[in-house]
């Protein structure tokens, strides 16, 4: 088995979250303006930032493991389960409505938070809020 440092986990965390909150910034999508354009049909360049991010994620997903025998910091490749059921519809949807009224989704709040737009704390307050309520009062699958 293979030794990790701690340090360089961390460090790749955070060079990855950094570029993460980098792209958000440049692409808009930590203006809440910016994505109520998008959901209501009204601004569709926010499509091409999630069809970019969806394109990469796939080409990591196929050719990664192809490329390379073993993850960088884990044991080997697996899949990760997906379940659709009652509590995914309900999340879904509870995502989708806290998406449409706020503006931003939990990726671009905090890197808005990053950019001085201070209002988002009303946001990862709810965030914070709904996550310990569905850790507090339902099961883990």
């Amino acid at each position: 088995m293979k030794h990790i440092r701690p340090a360089a986990i961390l460090g790749s965390a955070l060079l990855a979250g950094s570029l993460f909150g980098f792209g958000l910034a440049w692409s808009g999508m930590v203006r809440p303006e910016v994505i109520l354009r998008f959901l209501l049909l009204r601004d569709m360049g926010l499509l091409l930032v999630m069809g970019g991010g969806a394109a990469c994620v796939m080409l990591a997903y196929r050719l990664l493991p192809r490329l390379m025998r073993q993850p960088v910091f884990g044991l080997g490749w697996a899949r990760h389960p997906s379940v659709l059921n009652r509590r995914t519809v309900i999340g879904s949807a509870l995502f989708g409505v806290g998406w449409g009224l706020s503006g931003v989704c939990p990726g671009p709040a905090l890197a808005g938070l990053g950019v001085g737009n201070w209002p988002l704390l009303w946001v990862v307050g709810g965030i914070l809020l709904g996550a310990w309520l569905e850790g507090r009062f339902f099961e883990s699958v």
